[in-house]
């Protein structure tokens, strides 16, 4: 298919296409799984009742009238593109935004297209030794994204859908209570929505790194774990008590001098993982903990969060 024409009938610049065509050139995809082997997939990667079932509706099966050639395209090129990159832990988005009101085969066109790459990626952590149990606790990300997405109202997906290429290339594991991202001399680390964050289990998870990494991927020396976040704002300190979870959280790390993140903005980075929503005014959002009151209260007194750096010893 003509490129300007696949872009036409998305309704996507046909830049963001040349560029699938580019990243994928013409490596090989691979096979989304069988329709009937789909529900215990669906439910071993944590997927809700709800989203397994929208997921469902739109499969994309050989003659669906759903699939017309330019998604079918971009789901094949897609799956390529991220295959192209395994090993890779770099951000990826895997193709354009597409128009999700158009139904589910355009909803989530990238969900099948990490479903594709569930047995590509498990080989290559069977390749590294990985154990069975943190494949599928870091594959279960995805069914917590997909609950996130819904709750925002479909405010999320733009920024999941590079997220997850991560999982699926093998460039992140969730070792407890936190997830690691390889990259460099350096492990990044990222705060998943599952539970409080305790002293302990920030130590389990720091600890379990440390054998991890040696052990699975011995060619890669890391010095230091690294976390980019808004919890890591000083500013956090002026609201939340000294032995607040947050608090000591931040506590762990040196953090660096602050430089303006480019491409986001702490503010709307904050609503999305306090209240999981963008555009609900300051004045209707709930007040039921700290932190709450304490996000509203600093952005209607006129002033901002800032993404801080910090680093920790490996």
């Amino acid at each position: 298919m003509d490129l300007n024409d696949i872009a036409a009938r998305l309704g996507v610049p046909v830049e963001e296409v040349e560029r699938v065509r580019r990243l994928a050139g013409d490596g090989p995809s691979a096979p989304v799984p069988a329709r009937e082997d789909a529900p215990a997939l669906l439910e071993r990667i944590a997927v809700r009742p709800d989203d397994a079932a929208e997921i469902m509706a739109g499969w994309p099966d050989a003659g669906s009238e759903l699939w017309t050639p330019e998604l079918r395209w971009l789901l094949d090129r897609s799956i390529a593109l991220v295959r192209a990159d395994l090993g890779g832990h770099g951000w990826l988005p895997p193709g354009p935004a597409l128009p999700r009101d158009r139904g589910a085969a355009w909803r989530h066109l990238y969900v099948y297209a990490y479903l594709a790459m569930i047995d590509v990626v498990l080989e290559y952590h069977r390749a590294h030794g990985v154990p069975a149990d943190v494949s599928w606790a870091t594959l279960a990300d995805m069914g917590r994204n997909l609950a996130v997405d819904r709750r925002m109202h479909r405010e999320g997906w733009p920024v999941m859908q590079a997220w997850l290429t991560l999982h699926a290339r093998g460039g992140i594991y969730e070792l407890g209570r936190l997830q690691h991202q390889r990259g460099g001399t350096s492990i990044a680390l990222h705060i998943q929505e599952s539970g409080p964050l305790t002293p302990a289990a920030i130590d389990e998870s720091l600890t379990a790194a440390r054998a991890f990494f040696p052990r699975h991927f011995p060619d890669e020396h890391y010095t230091r774990f690294s976390c980019g976040s808004w919890l890591l704002d000083p500013q956090l300190l002026e609201y939340l008590p000294e032995d607040s979870n947050i608090v000591r959280f931040q506590r762990r790390f040196e953090l660096e001098p602050y430089e303006e993140p480019e491409g986001q903005d702490a503010d709307v980075e904050v609503l999305r993982f306090v209240f999981r929503t963008l555009t609900t005014p300051l004045d209707q959002l709930p007040r039921d903990t700290v932190l709450q009151r304490a996000i509203i209260d600093h952005l209607r007194a006129g002033r901002h969060w800032q993404i801080r750096r910090g680093l920790l010893p490996f």
